[in-house]
């Protein structure tokens, strides 16, 4: 399922303003400093990238005036306190430095909703690179990681969390979801299992965009 010429990695709001150094969520940041998250997560788009597989950036912004982005969950009300978050063209929206984007990552933004799928081109153009598997990093396994999964898995990928470059709170939490709901879902494998299979895969093109 990892086959480089059939997955792709996506990175989920991994951004300045969500975890990193214009954070609006601090406990969940904090969360992700400890756990390395950014760091393993650099270390997989960097494989990613000499293995040819695509690197797809899924990340969450706002018009100023929030037209298109209803608060209809408490997560999205809560987000709508305040001065205005995660304003598209700003800083808080841009992904990590560490992650890029690179020349030739993709950035899959959306203006509602908590996963990456549903109303965005996300689909039709990981179809078009040919991809069969999505492997997943980022936040959090609380909200957006099972929404990933499961819209991945109705549209007929498979899945692959990457289980030492995702976060969640409480950390006993994210654990259960781990155990209970996405190994459902998803094989769970590691950054260091992921860049060993791509390693050692033969140096292949991309496959045509054909996918049942």
């Amino acid at each position: 399922m990892l086959d480089p010429a059939q997955a792709a990695v996506l990175t989920m709001e991994l951004q300045r303003g969500v975890v990193g150094d214009l954070a609006v969520l601090p406990e969940l940041a904090a969360q992700v400093q400890a756990l390395d998250v950014v760091a393993n997560a650099a270390r997989l788009v960097a494989g990613a990238r000499r293995a040819g597989v695509p690197v797809v950036h899924c990340t969450a912004e706002f018009r100023p005036d929030r037209a298109g982005s209803p608060v209809n969950s408490p997560l999205m009300a809560a987000l709508a306190k305040g001065p205005p978050r995660l304003v598209a063209g700003s800083a808080a929206v841009a992904v990590v430095p560490e992650l890029g984007p690179e020349t030739g990552d993709f950035v899959s933004s959306r203006l509602h909703g908590v996963s990456p799928f549903t109303g965005t081109a996300l689909d039709m153009l990981l179809r078009n690179l040919g991809v069969r598997t999505v492997v997943a990093t980022g936040v959090s396994v609380n909200v957006a990681l099972i929404g990933l999964a499961i819209e991945a898995v109705n549209l007929g990928y498979s899945v692959a969390i990457v289980t030492d470059a995702v976060a969640g709170v409480p950390p006993e939490y994210a654990e259960a979801v781990m155990t209970h709901t996405l190994a459902m879902l998803a094989t769970r494998v590691t950054v260091d299992d992921v860049i060993r299979v791509w390693e050692a895969a033969p140096a292949t093109s991309r496959s045509s965009p054909a996918r049942p």
